[in-house]
């Protein structure tokens, strides 16, 4: 059974979600070791203020890449339904339409950054010692901006065409050299925070080139013919790419509130639960990771057969990867329930931060379930590119986080947090469902 058909029976279903996930699984788990290494070579210094500083630099970083993290996604979308049509030229131009537009965007953000670093920094009330660390981090880092967004397409092309073993062997190449790097300038050239910025920066650029080379390999072997630059910006293409990018940067706004405002209100509980925040924040972004993978799957299989008209095979797509990623969702709330305090160990030396951390751990077991149903309906529907009511959904999930919120910050302070996160993901969960019937119906029953 080739990539270019889809499954029949219940064993080529799994057996299909198996192979297109394992190599997701363990690239996405690559991804959040950015951070955990940056988090991990500080926790080894002996101040807190090191730790909470990379925390709000990550913090940063992760709001303003997640937001454009419709580049990812809406090329993901638009790409597994040129696939489904076997319409590879049109494949290879929405990669080059997305490319430029996340270079420019990249470009911008370096270009403003002065601005956005005096916008975001004045939302936290951390130390002056903790401020003037993830300032100085944040410098550095925002020149890897262009890169990270031209690797969100390249990441996006590759789900898109069901590569997924490109996509672990460009993820584990950016993470390793991370790692190394933040070895040899924090820990062997003692650079500290510097030395953290620089090698992730590097390791970043180092990415982003290389996923173009292996983005150019995929799409020649696929018998790709580079299109003429009026075909390229055929004004119906570019308004559809328009469509699905704003309605996921709007999403991706909404799903990103809560998030940011944790990390800001961990710094106004002091260092030491900003740092305990940082190190809870790693293990639940890895967790995360790991169970987003059967949201690209879903992207990837729903994306193909929405563009090949199959609905009954949208259905099944739905269907088995429920079943992979409920299993998902309770082996990885098994490991945080049992082998969270070893994580944390793990990732700080600081005793007080440890009793913190460790303290919120049930919170933490408690989110893949709460997670799971969100993660695999955002997946259906961002192949399928019905964004307007991921939009929706998304607004309506971030009222309820925030009513959560206020209701119960003053009585239980930094629980607060984790219970809101809970209730927004519950409700994403519920109100994509309701919308899922008519994805369904749009979808011509070809077979």
């Amino acid at each position: 059974m080739s990539n270019g058909q889809l499954p029949e029976t219940a064993r080529d279903w799994h057996i299909r979600i198996r192979r297109l996930t394992w190599p997701v699984i363990l690239a996405n788990l690559t991804i959040p070791l950015v951070g955990v290494a940056d988090v991990a070579v500080m926790g080894q210094l002996p101040d807190p203020a090191f730790i909470g500083a990379v925390a709000m630099g990550a913090a940063l970083f992760s709001a303003i890449y997640w937001l454009f993290g419709f580049l990812r996604m809406g090329t993901t979308g638009l790409a597994a339904q040129c696939f489904g049509r076997d319409a590879t030229a049109e494949a290879g131009a929405v990669f080059m339409r997305a490319a430029a537009t996340a270079s420019l965007l990249g470009v911008g953000l370096i270009i403003l950054q002065h601005p956005i670093e005096a916008l975001l920094f004045s939302l936290f009330s951390a130390s002056e010692q903790t401020a003037n660390l993830a300032q100085t981090y944040f410098s550095l880092r925002i020149y890897s901006a262009p890169a990270v967004l031209l690797y969100l397409v390249e990441l996006g092309l590759l789900f898109g065409m069901q590569r997924m073993r490109e996509t672990l062997i460009l993820s584990v190449a950016l993470n390793l050299t991370n790692l190394i790097l933040d070895l040899v300038f924090v820990l062997g050239l003692d650079m500290g925070i510097r030395g953290v910025a620089i090698g992730t920066l590097i390791s970043e650029w180092g990415a982003a080139v290389s996923g173009l080379w292996i983005v150019w390999r995929c799409l020649k072997s696929s018998g790709w013919q580079p299109a003429r630059p009026k075909q390229l910006w055929e004004s119906k293409a570019v308004s559809a790419l328009f469509h699905v990018s704003s309605n996921l940067l709007i999403r991706t706004f909404f799903v990103q509130l809560p998030f940011f405002v944790g990390v800001i209100f961990a710094t106004r509980a002091g260092d030491l639960t900003l740092a305990a925040h940082g190190v809870l924040m790693q293990i639940f972004f890895v967790t995360m990771y790991a169970l987003d993978a059967l949201a690209h799957t879903a992207e990837t299989l729903a994306g193909y057969s929405y563009g090949a008209e199959n609905r009954r095979a949208l259905r099944r797509t739905l269907y088995y990867c429920g079943l992979w990623a409920g299993m998902l969702a309770t082996i990885t709330a098994l490991l945080i329930l049992f082998l969270g305090d070893w994580f944390i160990h793990g990732l700080t030396q600081n005793a007080q931060v440890r009793n913190i951390a460790q303290s919120f751990l049930p919170w933490l077991a408690l989110t893949p379930l709460t997670c799971a149903g969100a993660f695999l309906l955002d997946g259906i529907f961002v192949g399928t590119t019905h964004v307007t009511q991921m939009r929706n959904a998304m607004a309506v999930a971030a009222l309820v986080w925030a009513g959560s919120l206020y209701l119960s910050a003053e009585l239980l302070g930094y629980h607060a947090v984790w219970l809101s996160m809970s209730i927004f993901m519950v409700t994403r969960t519920l109100l994509l469902s309701t919308y899922y019937p008519r994805l369904e119906r749009s979808t011509e029953p070809s077979q």
